[in-house]
């Protein structure tokens, strides 16, 4: 078995995962504003997110049996190559175009029906890449690698969208996709091939069934997948009203929103270096992550109320809390399912948290429009809790 977590392959994931997340940090923090800048509608922004994850609630659920039963690289590698280009073919077409609506909704839709793949086959490789042993560590890594590029690259990436636009930025995506694609061809690993090697209808509708009846048997899998979709829609929906909090206050800016994450960026890290340390006893797993979602709610519904420093300070405890939510779940449900299921039960788990999200994202965009952005996220926040 071997001593360390940084393996080849674990150490060409996690290379691979940093390139694109940098170019999909700055595209995500410059979509969130470019569609509030040229209409200043919740509704739409609200809308345009929905439109986002309408892929990832159908599309998982419809490509797990096939994903369950096929090599996962070629579809990683491939999808990242595919993206790659659309992102640069958009930047060039928004070199010569103004904004419009329906063009961002379509790029958003083809993009995220491909993402959606993409994450599926991402989440069912990774933990054969992680080391036998190293799975809590493992995911500690991998839930520290966004929030790290999150806090670098957010503040450059509102000088570039200021300065240069989204084509610019699309085009540097596009390009950190191909590279990263490049990287991912490296890794090896073997996978298991089932259906004879072949796509068979009949096979991929009984594997489709046995993946519905595997989580209805598992009862602890059915309660987490209940509850956290709820609380990820949530935040999913008020996103906006804090991004459009931050565009209409006087006082605030882009500048001081992209700042969160710096802040938040520290309390993750404060917390992945003590859950890299310290082992939570199993039994304690569940009660830990319930805590820390009801205590994110308790911070969400307080967090426009208060002064920016406090802000700050609200999202530095939920960084260090969040991290360790999060990487309790995934190491634990991740290691304990089956390789043959782990497709299928994590397509069921991502589209109801995309699909929560979808829902809360159109219903928070329209309650921005009549009524004010801090009762609204305070409410909605206050009704999770209860």
């Amino acid at each position: 078995m071997p001593r360390t977590l940084w393996t080849r392959n674990f150490t060409i994931i996690t290379l691979g995962t940093v390139i694109s997340a940098i170019g999909g940090v700055a595209m995500s923090f410059a979509l969130s504003f470019v569609v509030f800048d040229n209409t200043g509608s919740t509704l739409l922004m609200g809308i345009f997110s929905a439109a986002s994850l309408l892929p990832h609630t159908l599309i998982p659920v419809l490509v797990a049996p096939y994903l369950d039963n096929f090599r996962r690289k070629p579809v990683i590698v491939g999808l990242d190559y595919l993206n790659g280009g659309i992102y640069l073919l958009m930047g060039i077409y928004l070199l010569s175009h103004d904004f419009q609506m329906g063009i961002y909704l379509a790029f958003s839709l083809v993009v995220n029906t491909a993402g959606a793949v993409y994450q599926l086959a991402y989440s069912s490789l990774y933990p054969n890449l992680i080391p036998e042993g190293f799975a809590q560590k493992g995911y500690t890594v991998s839930g520290m690698l966004y929030p790290t590029v999150i806090m670098v690259m957010t503040p450059v990436a509102s000088v570039l969208y200021a300065a240069f636009g989204l084509p610019v930025i699309c085009m540097g995506e596009g390009g950190l996709l191909l590279l990263a694609a490049t990287v991912e061809t490296q890794i090896r690993v073997e996978e298991t091939v089932s259906w004879g090697g072949r796509f068979s209808f009949r096979d991929y509708l009984a594997d489709f069934r046995e993946g519905f009846h595997y989580l209805r048997r598992e009862k602890g899998l059915l309660r987490i997948y209940t509850y956290m979709p709820l609380t990820q829609g949530l935040s999913s929906g008020t996103g906006n009203l804090v991004t459009a909090y931050f565009r209409t206050t006087p006082g605030l800016d882009m500048t001081m929103y992209a700042f969160f994450t710096t802040v938040e960026f520290i309390g993750r890290t404060l917390g992945g270096l003590v859950h890299y340390r310290v082992t939570i006893p199993p039994r304690k797993r569940f009660s830990l992550a319930y805590l820390v979602y009801q205590t994110y709610s308790v911070m969400d519904a307080l967090l426009l109320w208060t002064p920016y420093p406090l802000m700050l300070a609200n999202r530095a405890l939920c960084g260090f809390l969040g991290i360790n939510s999060a990487t309790l779940r995934e190491s634990s449900v991740q290691s304990y399912l089956p390789d043959n299921m782990r497709a299928k039960v994590n397509a069921v788990f991502n589209a109801l948290m995309s699909l929560s999200s979808l829902v809360f994202s159109l219903g928070v965009g329209a309650l921005g429009e009549i009524m004010d952005y801090r009762w609204a996220m305070t409410a909605l926040n206050l009704i999770i809790i209860g």
